[in-house]
């Protein structure tokens, strides 16, 4: 199934609406939805490697108004829609452990989920629920969102053909080794909260 979207995504990647379609995944991403962006972003790259640096730029906008979506989401109605979306991604429980010393690391806290595999949803949602600086978020996402999508960008557009290769050829493994990093973020968010 994963291979099937993958091959989807990569012959979409040219259609005119692209962008907009990377765009909404990107501020979906950062505050309800559970597909990263990086599922298109990567193949949008190695499409046309031209174009990475400016898709790497629309994520992250896109990306870090998600994040104040998800912000807004922890704010105002955590009760009625940001506990019921940390229950269904599992962040409730690490939500409650680390809930009221959030934001003491809070900037630490949103750099590295934004830059790794940890539920980036799940952070936003908790810096509003907390009331971490909108400020804080909004930089932290900016600097953190750009490292990562900036590095994906960069990459592949420098080794694109043969990324597109390696990324082919280890598919599977690929997704066994993203499936293993997103568990893994979720373990460290617990730990973090302890």
């Amino acid at each position: 199934m994963l291979r099937g979207l993958y091959d989807w995504t990569l012959a979409k990647c040219r259609h005119p609406h692209a962008e907009r379609w990377l765009a909404g995944l990107s501020f979906a991403e950062a505050s309800f939805f559970p597909i990263p962006p990086d599922v298109l972003l990567a193949p949008m790259c190695l499409a046309d490697p031209p174009r990475a640096f400016r898709l790497a730029a629309i994520t992250t906008l896109a990306s870090v108004a998600g994040a104040v979506f998800g912000y807004l989401i922890g704010l105002f109605l955590f009760e009625a829609v940001g506990r019921p979306l940390l229950v269904l991604y599992g962040g409730a429980e690490a939500f409650e452990t680390f809930g009221a010393a959030f934001n003491a690391k809070g900037w630490l806290i949103v750099l590295l989920a934004g830059f790794t595999p940890l539920p980036f949803k799940v952070i936003t949602i908790a810096s509003g629920a907390t009331g971490l600086s909108l400020a804080v978020l909004v930089l932290a996402s900016l600097v953190s969102r750009g490292a990562r999508f900036f590095l994906v960008a960069a990459l592949l557009w420098r080794f694109g053909p043969p990324m597109q290769i390696l990324i082919e050829r280890h598919f599977n493994t690929l997704s066994i080794l993203f499936g293993a990093l997103l568990v893994g973020g979720f373990v460290v968010l617990g730990i973090l909260g302890r």
